[in-house]
């Protein structure tokens, strides 16, 4: 790797601002890189505040995800430069930071960080070392050695996010995770139970546990026996204050009856499963090396329905993968039909450097894939529109997150995940019993019959 230009010694950066783009575990990172730089005795810059630090935590998912990040870079540099105001340190993070590396500030003189996903624990000493004029770039990936070097969470609000497994065995061939984020590896059971029982004494009463295949996560527990993630979740229904509990994301691969059984029996477990399928067709799932075919998946869901009645279901789609015919992409379509969807995203499939689908040949023309995604969404929305309006007249729970945009409004989710608002004097935090009173496409609105304390 080749070392960036030194800009030369500055001060110490007092105030920071992180800006997270992607996943649930992008989210995650970027909390706790805002809290290393936190204890580090730095300060969160305001919303419309001009930050000393900049921490741009990226995603490479999605096509064109690299070009975002210059364009941010341009940006930050254009209006520090408008405002008649220094530049400040720029760092750039997460998985598009792991892929292009040295390349960043090759290509970006303005950058003077670049951290990968699996080295941000080391953040406040590449800070320091920028501050001094010095090349500070680290993409090295130890097993999950971050978490250990990692400040206490102190103040949450009433959901949270817990990472509990990083990386990727299966090596999809439309995928980056596995080059980016590394080999699956699970973090060890106490380290997990310590950190949610911090979650929860700092104010969270529901916690996302997070993994790239979060539901291949296991672990020996404190009497040494080897637990998968349901034998996690169970502990976890036994922390007191804890009211909710979801997961995500899913591998088909690792649905176990264990899994799908504490859908049936923890009351805490939320109804909803996000379990990527990514398209219907068994030709089209070997080639993305998927390991599931469409009957296997099939029958997951039937087992998981048996389980969990009402269960919301969320999945992954990619249309216009290389070779897609129109009658394989129907086979999507179907299957689609046949589930029934809460929630889902879609996507047209973008090449990714590196990836072997890259290379494949039969690259689906552009107009296609906008045509098919269109058609998917259509039918994609018009469930999630009517598994809304099925709920309308149910009396459910809602936590409250946030405030709304209207005097005394506020915002919650539902068991479903749904987005649910209603007027109310309750507390952020404040678990509320509700009456579902309409529904549109993406959130419900609702009336308050009766709250528990925050």
């Amino acid at each position: 790797m080749s070392p960036k230009p030194d800009h030369g010694a500055r001060s110490a950066p007092q105030t920071f601002a992180v800006k997270s783009f992607g996943c649930q575990m992008n989210v995650y990172d970027g909390e706790r890189m805002a809290e290393l730089l936190a204890a580090q005795g730095m300060s969160a810059a305001g919303e419309n505040e001009a930050a000393d630090l900049v921490v741009l935590n990226t995603c490479h998912i999605r096509e064109k995800a690299a070009e975002k990040v210059y364009s941010d870079i341009g940006r930050i540099v254009k209006d520090a430069r408008e405002d008649g105001r220094d530049k400040p340190l720029i760092a750039v993070a997460g998985c598009v930071a792991q892929a292009e590396g040295a390349e960043i500030p090759n290509r970006a003189k303005a950058v003077d960080i670049v951290v990968g996903p699996q080295a941000y624990h080391r953040l406040p000493e590449l800070v320091a070392d920028a501050a001094a004029g010095k090349s500070a770039l680290d993409t090295d990936m130890p097993a999950i050695a971050k978490f250990g070097a990692l400040p206490a969470r102190r103040k949450v609000g009433p959901t949270a996010f817990l990472t509990v497994q990083e990386g990727c065995d299966k090596f999809c061939t439309y995928c980056v995770v596995p080059y980016t984020r590394g080999a699956e590896i699970s973090r060890p059971w106490g380290e997990i139970v310590d950190e949610a029982k911090a979650l929860i004494d700092a104010g969270a009463r529901e916690i996302t546990l997070l993994g790239q295949n979060v539901n291949a996560w296991s672990g020996e527990d404190h009497a040494g026996a080897v637990q998968g993630l349901d034998g996690l979740i169970r502990a976890l229904d036994r922390l007191s204050g804890l009211d909710r509990i979801r997961y995500t994301t899913s591998h088909p691969n690792d649905m176990t009856q264990g899994l799908i059984d504490a859908h049936r029996d923890v009351e805490a477990l939320m109804p909803f499963l996000h379990l990527p399928v990514q398209a219907g067709s068994d030709r089209i799932l070997k080639a993305m090396n998927r390991s599931h075919s469409r009957d296997s998946y099939l029958r997951i869901i039937d087992r998981v329905r048996a389980a969990r009645p009402d269960i919301a279901l969320s999945g992954d789609f990619i249309v216009g993968f290389p070779g897609e015919t129109e009658a394989e992409f129907q086979e999507t379509l179907d299957l689609v039909d046949r589930i029934g969807h809460a929630q889902a995203f879609s996507f047209k499939y973008s090449p990714r450097p590196g990836t072997p689908a890259a290379s494949m040949e039969d690259q689906i023309a552009p107009e296609v894939m906008d045509e098919r995604l269109q058609r998917l969404q259509a039918l994609l929305n018009a469930q999630q529109h009517a598994f809304n309006r099925a709920t309308v007249g149910a009396r459910t729970q809602v936590l409250i997150e946030r405030k709304g945009k209207l005097p005394g409004q506020m915002l919650g989710k539902s068991p479903w995940l749904q987005s649910v608002h209603l007027q109310t004097d309750a507390a952020i935090g404040t678990m509320v019993e509700v009456e579902i009173t309409a529904a549109g496409p993406n959130s419900l609105g609702a009336v308050e019959r009766v709250r528990t304390a925050a």
